[in-house]
């Protein structure tokens, strides 16, 4: 069906009887990055300031036990995009190219009738708005965030023309230090950071999107709260007098309960393990900062939207593509399947369709793609691994079967194959010594099995020790556990390619 069919059919229904909307239901995609799930107000953080964001929460239905396919940022974006697992379309570790042949989110849009949009971080490879473009997007602002791809940054280059401080790096922070003052602060205004800046473009191109008669697609994404963890003026000193609880200290003898892909992530060459308390205190305020940041810009960019006429047919999603450990277990940044790592928040609001509400039920964020398709009329290709909870959101939708498990991957530890340490992958050897560093999660409402090609492995009883600081995978008393979830977790990677593998019928 081209774009005239689609919006001629889509006004047919319109004018049918009972018909409340004039078009079909916008979608509006924002997306933090590295926003753990827990860093919510909405999500019972006590500390953390993001009024916006809760209030989008009280408005919408908060999936609550939202994971990731892949924690870290590419193979977990491309799995949102195409509702595939990371082995299936097989960007497994960061900035690496994607299969042309997968078709993703905005492509299947794009072909339904909808103008496509994206601004800030996209994280595919090529690194270029004319790359972004091919994949199915109408409109592309693009800004990575990182500084090996800022000569492709449209932030960049607007900074550059329109900072009266654009010699001066967008992640700089001031050289004097202050006792009792963030060590963290911006050296630039707030409004010429990257989070404004998505903010703002954000904002222009969704007026231009509501005043369009077709649907839209539009996906904003932000860089922050990741890591560095440059925060500007006022966020910056948002937190000074909170005490941030911190987390639990570890021992090199809690390390080596731990498999050794595990440990190599965390000690990645260095055997820092530990940070200084003051210094752990300001980054976790910086953190929270970024956080208000991003929730300061999602404030104003739904306040675009409520000022429209649109606002009860667009349906809004707000989401992060993987958590930070925060120095959890030992570890900054991500690339483990701790829960700090792979649950991340989840919102979706549609006046129109979808009362207000919170569900615990497990779902995969491969999950996303098909559920938002059904809510707008959009086929998606046979091959989308993930499974619709339309019916878990929407009431009288039906068809809904609850998960049983989820299930995560990573190559893990990615990071040491690339960059200051570069351990290179050698055939039939791996990583560093690590004969296959690829890891898989599976994760039942109390279990979490994680296996590693060799072992040992991790097993964690969410129910008393939800922190997993226990691994129970040698205990006695836990291998009937393990038994049972390394079959279905077998069981699983045989089935999960089954539409790409199984031949439908014989031809001869």
């Amino acid at each position: 069906m081209n774009r005239r069919m689609f919006l001629q059919t889509g006004a047919a229904a319109a004018a049918a009887p009972g018909a409340h909307s004039p078009r079909p239901p916008n979608v509006l995609f924002i997306m933090a990055d590295q926003l753990r799930a827990d860093c919510l107000g909405a999500n019972g953080n006590r500390l953390i300031r993001t009024p916006a964001i809760d209030r989008l929460a009280v408005e919408s239905v908060n999936l609550t036990r939202a994971f990731v396919q892949a924690p870290v940022c590419v193979p977990s974006r491309i799995s949102f995009f195409t509702g595939r697992y990371p082995h299936s379309h097989k960007n497994r570790v960061n900035y690496t190219p994607c299969d042309p042949k997968e078709v993703m989110w905005q492509r299947l849009f794009q072909q339904a009738g909808y103008r496509t949009g994206s601004v800030g971080k996209l994280h595919f490879h090529p690194p270029t708005s004319d790359h972004a473009r091919s994949t199915g997007f109408d409109r592309v602002l693009l800004d990575d965030g990182i500084p090996k791809t800022d000569p492709y940054s449209d932030y960049v280059l607007w900074r550059s023309r329109n900072d009266p401080q654009a010699a001066i790096h967008y992640n700089s922070t001031v050289k004097e230090r202050i006792p009792g003052k963030n060590p963290f602060r911006a050296v630039i205004d707030y409004e010429f950071t990257p989070t404004a800046w998505v903010g703002a473009r954000t904002c222009d191109m969704l007026r231009d999107f509501l005043s369009s008669p077709e649907p839209f697609f539009l996906f904003s994404s932000f860089f922050k709260p990741h890591s560095p963890h440059t925060v500007a003026a006022p966020f910056d000193s948002l937190y000074d007098r909170e005490q941030i609880p911190l987390p639990r200290p570890v021992t090199m003898d809690y390390m080596k309960t731990l498999p050794r892909p595990v440990q190599a992530q965390i000690l990645r060459g260095k055997g820092e393990y530990r940070m200084e308390e003051e210094r752990l205190q300001w980054v976790l305020r910086s953190y929270y900062g970024g956080v208000s940041m991003v929730d300061r810009e999602v404030g104003r960019i739904l306040e675009v939207l409520e000022k429209s006429e649109q606002a009860r047919n667009t349906i809004v999603i707000f989401t992060s593509d993987h958590g930070d450990q925060l120095m959890e277990h030992g570890l900054e940044g991500k690339n483990v399947f701790f829960e700090d790592s792979v649950h991340v928040p989840l919102l979706i609001r549609h006046p129109e369709k979808l009362p207000a509400r919170r569900r615990d039920a497990l779902v995969e964020t491969v999950d996303l793609l098909p559920t938002i398709s059904d809510l707008c009329g959009v086929s998606v290709p046979e091959n989308c691994q993930g499974r619709s909870f339309a019916g878990l959101i929407q009431p009288g939708q039906g068809g809904y079967e609850p998960r049983e498990f989820v299930f995560a991957e990573n190559i893990i530890p990615e990071v040491i194959t690339g960059g200051q340490l570069d351990l290179p992958f050698v055939p039939g050897k791996g990583v560093g010594g690590i004969l296959h560093p690829d890891a898989k999660m599976i994760r039942t409402a109390r279990w979490k099995l994680n296996y590693y090609p060799g072992g040992p492995g991790e097993l964690y009883d969410l129910e008393s020790d939800p922190h997993e600081y226990r691994n129970l995978y040698a205990d006695p008393a836990c291998q009937g556990t393990v038994r049972d979830l390394t079959g279905r977790l077998l069981d699983f990677l045989i089935t999960a390619d089954e539409k790409d593998q199984i031949a439908r019928r014989w031809l001869i």
